[in-house]
């Protein structure tokens, strides 16, 4: 009978250790993207982005840099909470190689897409069998996103939160998510820059 009684502390015990294994597995997953975030970008972006690096003397100087900074950890997400992060940004070793310029945020046909800073729309259209919307959000900074159904044209002046567009279907995203990429004068860098970071919710793993 003892041997009966001791059986379920013991599964319990077994339950709580597995528990804290895979709670531990998972901060540490979202640390490494976290970082991943912040340190997989080029010098070129950095100097854009304003980030000094550790000698002072490579600090950039110019205003552009100035106005750029003004941008980090202030954007609002494109789509709808919760936000589920489902591919990270990974930055190609150079322009030409393989990496993922951007993250793909899951969403579904027809859910709203907003304006994740004030900015002006510089494309809006079909671009190899995928709707693409760009907003010039000033100071070199650039975003767009995909698959959508523009829901406003070039040259219109568009704010934070505002409605611009839905999902919509096409590109390697599917029906599952959309893809969101952000450049400075023209080179990718991580948007979890200008969103503070990774949301409170579950980066799931691609398939």
């Amino acid at each position: 009978m003892a041997s009966l009684h001791n059986t379920a502390p013991d599964s319990s015990r077994r339950h709580r250790r597995r528990a804290r294994a895979a709670s531990a597995s998972a901060a540490s997953a979202l640390a490494l993207a976290v970082a991943a975030a912040f340190t997989a970008i080029t010098p070129g972006a950095a100097e854009a982005l304003g980030i000094r690096s550790t000698d002072t003397r490579d600090a950039p100087t110019g205003t552009g840099a100035t106005g750029t900074t003004a941008h980090l950890g202030q954007w609002t997400w494109p789509v709808p909470a919760p936000i589920r992060v489902i591919s990270p940004f990974r930055a190609p070793p150079t322009p030409y190689a393989a990496g993922h310029r951007g993250i793909d945020i899951a969403a579904g046909p027809g859910a709203p897409v907003v304006a994740p800073a004030d900015g002006v729309v510089s494309f809006a259209g079909p671009v190899a069998g995928r709707g693409v919307l760009a907003i010039d959000h000033g100071d070199g900074v650039v975003s767009a996103i995909e698959p959508v159904d523009a829901g406003v044209t070039a040259g219109a002046r568009v704010s934070a939160g505002e409605p611009v567009a839905v999902v919509a279907s096409g590109g390697h995203c599917a029906d599952a998510c959309v893809h969101f990429g952000v450049r400075v004068d023209g080179e990718y860098v991580s948007p979890f820059l200008f969103f503070g970071g990774i949301p409170l919710a579950v980066l799931l793993p691609m398939n």
